[in-house]
């Protein structure tokens, strides 16, 4: 059994936690944050980034429980579900003071991401609108680099979308390998009600579209990370159409890779981020 604070941290998500806060650290960067602020809204980007992931498995305890999840440390009875509810709410309150001294908006922006985590976990997941917090959050992630900056600035409508486009693959590529264990436990979201098979050629198109919109957004062609952007989704995309009712596995790689490549042409497109 590892220390209580190894299995807190495995409790949070790390991975999703640790790269939802690098694009908004990307994101703060190409806007041309300075070092103090970038700092600040890593660091309140990944408190509310944990507390949504100390959340997800402070609620679904009894869940992951029920279907034998070996990956979760409450389940494992590595760690007491008291402890990650207590922590859950401190990280919530912890990113809220953090993001504070970046003024206003940027507060309000993310409050407005990290409570629509919240709600997710809190009861939409199991509905046929779980992807809208995913497209709601991700899309305001380029808002949220924009506003802290010390004149806040209004981010570029089409970065809006790329950011939506992106929550929605993230959601998909997020519920996919475990629609299996969801429905045992009457989770029945979107990705569910649509199917594996309908669902994996949803997330490429997705995926195409936002590199299609970050073309779009940077000028067209001849701004060379979205043009490398595009052809590695078209690639991926009629890689995994084409296999769409194989492993899920390699389906999970194609879409984590394709979305990767649309986050980082975003990072790139520096002050074509803004209005």
């Amino acid at each position: 059994m590892p220390p209580k604070p190894v299995a807190l941290a495995l409790s949070s998500h790390p991975g999703p936690s640790i790269a939802v806060t690098a694009i908004t650290i990307g994101l703060g960067f190409s806007v041309g944050l300075d070092p103090d602020r970038l700092v600040l809204l890593g660091l309140a980007m990944l408190a509310g980034q944990v507390s949504i992931g100390l959340s997800n498995d402070w609620i679904d305890a009894d869940r992951d429980s029920a279907v034998g999840r070996r990956d979760k440390p409450i389940s494992l009875g590595w760690i007491d579900v008291g402890v990650v509810r207590t922590a859950a709410w401190a990280s919530a309150a912890a990113s809220i003071l953090l993001v504070l001294p970046l003024g206003w908006l940027a507060a309000v922006a993310l409050v407005f991401a990290t409570g629509l985590g919240w709600a997710y976990n809190a009861g939409l997941k199991k509905t046929a609108w779980s992807i809208v917090p995913y497209v709601l959050s991700f899309g305001s992630l380029p808002a949220l680099a924009s506003l802290a900056l010390p004149v806040p600035a209004a981010p570029a409508p089409w970065a809006l979308g790329v950011g939506g486009l992106l929550g929605a693959a993230a959601h998909f590529a997020n519920t996919l390998p475990d629609l299996d264990a969801d429905r045992a436990t009457g989770v029945s979201g979107l990705p569910h009600r649509l199917g594996r098979h309908v669902s994996s050629i949803l997330t490429y198109v997705i995926l195409l579209l936002a590199a299609g919109l970050e073309l779009y957004g940077t000028g067209g062609f001849g701004f060379v990370p979205a043009d490398i952007g595009l052809a590695v989704n078209i690639v991926i995309a009629s890689i995994g159409i084409a296999a769409a009712g194989r492993a899920t596995r390699r389906h999970f790689r194609l879409i984590i890779i394709a979305a990767l490549v649309d986050a980082a042409v975003l990072i790139f497109a520096g002050s074509r981020l803004l209005a």
